[in-house]
């Protein structure tokens, strides 16, 4: 006779024009003083996003009689009641943010994480845990998905799933709707992707196939010759207009993309040959796969445990995001659905992402890990000077050390990243382990390295470990915006979004919120005793783009921008810049490819 879990959650989606979830929850043997509380966050986006603000209507019965209920705090409530009754809650949760944290519901489609819509019962997070979700009476074609495990469910999914505490529990989000679903084996471990709003051009055999690779390659790595620590997964893709983005899980994902990014029918075999966008989707794919080992078991000693009611800081984003994004793309062209050209100009991409934000010079990526939190998830105007992304620069970091160790010929990042799986045990990890682990595999301490590349702020190198492994850095003219050091809307005018420090665009005073509206550039007085004696004229110019700029200025370079600001027009001189390039990689002609893109 198999026991009930202490606590049983019921989500119901009935109200689904109402963008609201039903959710009762039993807890057999509650506390006298029994506290619940909603997470403030959800791991793998570092921002208190306030989850509790769509919760409404808390109530708890025992035996169909009210029990005291107090709020405590933004996101905790306790309950007084008799701790030898069941205690019952019922509550509902707003669902109408189509992100991939939290919660939507509309009449096509349903998705939830745990985080935003179960209650976590204190003193019981260590307790099995069950969830049952019945199908919408009128709603015959919708299904469910999810990796959590069944216990009892029906053919479309609907049913009841268990747990064995909370932190499982809220990491198995579920999709609900009339989605495309498929199915495939990777190294003998079963694989589900399902895709709502996809349209009839998708090829949902093409993606199957892609994803299969990627993950086989990703399983490869970690496992040469044994098995993954999970036993399924599921991805969820969610195909919209206009949005991208991915949250990993421990047994699935939960993915946003362009639905014009989507492999369609009678496409090139090809993955660049599709385009960017599906190339991007299939880089989206393998970061979140590859998360499966990189941060949901492997992750910094700070998260072991969650800490679910406040901010969970670690300087060690750089190595769990950072070297995820320089796997991700390279696992693409190891699993050959890309090739040299295009993975260098992924790798070209990044680059110059890192190259062309000022903030590299005032931040370590250690420092912007930490600062993650009132950082990288609220960017403004001067996020770009002030701060780096410890996706692109760790990625950047990850590279260096890869290239680095291979030259030195004795060991590559990938005999690292499985040396730490087997020095963690697959579970929390220190920047020591690291460092312990580098030293063991390169055969030298990587010190210096980390205190530079992670810890400093001085530029990577780059430049002389691509060239020492046949990649050209080569030097293409720059876009006229990014010489100026400006970051602009076009659509209606010139939008001034971004100054860029150091730039002739700082140095003019222009600043992010100015509307550049003309400008202003000397005309020299005509040569001869006719023009004796007068000054050099001026000439106005409308500006409809920067496009305009080498139109109206030719070779002048001492001009005046003429902008707005509050309503007030302001004239500020401004030096044109000379010609600026940016990077461009590309594979050394007549010399092989690099060793750690096939994964030799």
């Amino acid at each position: 006779m198999t026991v009930a879990p202490a606590l049983h959650y019921f989500v119901d989606a009935a109200n689904r024009h109402g963008h609201s979830f039903a959710v009762e929850l039993r807890i057999a043997k509650p506390a006298a003083e029994q506290t619940v509380s909603l997470p403030v966050w959800i791991p793998g986006s570092y921002l208190v996003r306030e989850f509790s603000r769509h919760l409404s209507g808390l109530q708890a019965q025992q035996r169909g009689a009210a029990c005291a209920l107090r709020q405590l705090d933004k996101c905790s409530w306790v309950i007084t009641c008799n701790p030898r009754q069941p205690l019952v809650l019922r509550y509902e949760v707003y669902a109408f943010d189509p992100s991939v944290r939290t919660a939507w519901l509309d009449g096509a489609r349903g998705f939830f994480n745990g985080t935003s819509v179960l209650l976590r019962v204190h003193g019981q997070e260590h307790a099995a845990h069950a969830l049952t979700v019945p199908a919408p009476k009128d709603a015959p074609d919708w299904h469910l998905a999810t990796a959590m495990t069944p216990r009892r469910v029906d053919a479309r999914g609907f049913g009841e799933y268990v747990a064995p505490d909370y932190d499982e529990l809220v990491d198995h989000p579920v999709e609900l709707g009339a989605f495309w679903s498929g199915e495939f084996t990777a190294c003998g471990v079963p694989h589900r992707f399902v895709v709502a709003g996809a349209p009839a051009s998708f090829d949902g055999e093409r993606l199957l196939r892609d994803a299969q690779k990627i993950c086989e390659t990703a399983i490869r790595l970690w496992h040469p010759e044994g098995t993954p620590p999970h036993d399924r997964y599921v991805f969820m893709l969610n195909a919209v207009h206009d949005a991208y983005g991915g949250l990993e899980h421990r047994a699935s994902t939960a993915l946003i993309c362009k639905r014009a990014d989507l492999p369609r029918l009678g496409a090139p075999a090809s993955a660049a040959a599709v385009g960017e966008g599906y190339v991007t989707l299939l880089g989206l794919i393998s970061h979140e796969y590859f998360h499966t080992w990189n941060v949901k078991r492997l992750k910094p000693f700070d998260f072991a445990p969650y800490d679910y009611t406040r901010e969970n800081y670690t300087e060690l984003l750089w190595f769990f995001e950072g070297f995820t994004s320089y796997y991700d793309d390279l696992l693409l062209r190891r699993a050959g659905l890309i090739d040299d050209t295009a993975y260098c100009k992924l790798l070209t991409k990044t680059a110059n992402q890192v190259l062309q934000a000022p903030g590299r010079h005032a931040q370590s990526v250690a420092q912007a890990s930490f600062d993650a939190w009132v950082r990288y998830y609220r960017p403004n105007e001067n996020t770009p000077n002030s701060t780096i992304s410890y996706y692109t620069k760790g990625a950047l970091v990850a590279l260096c050390l890869d290239l680095t160790l291979r030259g030195e010929g004795h060991a590559t990042l990938d005999d690292v990243m499985r040396a730490l799986w087997q020095r963690c045990q697959g579970g929390p990890l220190r920047e020591a382990d690291v460092a312990a682990v580098l030293a063991e595999r390169g055969g030298r301490s990587y010190a210096p390295e980390l205190a530079a590349w992670v810890h400093g702020t001085d530029e990577l190198p780059l430049q002389a470990l691509l060239s020492a492994h046949g990649i050209d850095v080569l030097q293409d003219p720059s876009p006229l915006a990014q010489a100026l050091g400006l970051r602009v809307s076009e659509q209606r005018g010139i939008a001034i979004k971004v100054v860029l420090a150091g730039s002739p665009a700082a140095a003019a005073g222009m600043a992010a919120g100015d509307e550049w509206l003309g400008l202003e550039v000397p005309v020299p007085a005509a040569s001869g005793g006719h023009g004796k004696g007068r000054r050099d004229a001026t000439a106005a110019w409308r500006l409809s783009g920067l496009d305009d700029i080498p139109l109206f200025a030719g070779p002048v370079r001492e001009v005046m921008a003429l902008v707005a600001r509050e309503q007030r027009l302001l004239r500020l001189p401004l030096t044109l810049p000379g010609p600026a390039t940016t990077w461009r990689l590309a594979p050394r002609k007549d010399e092989p490819a690099p060793s750690p893109w096939p994964g030799r």
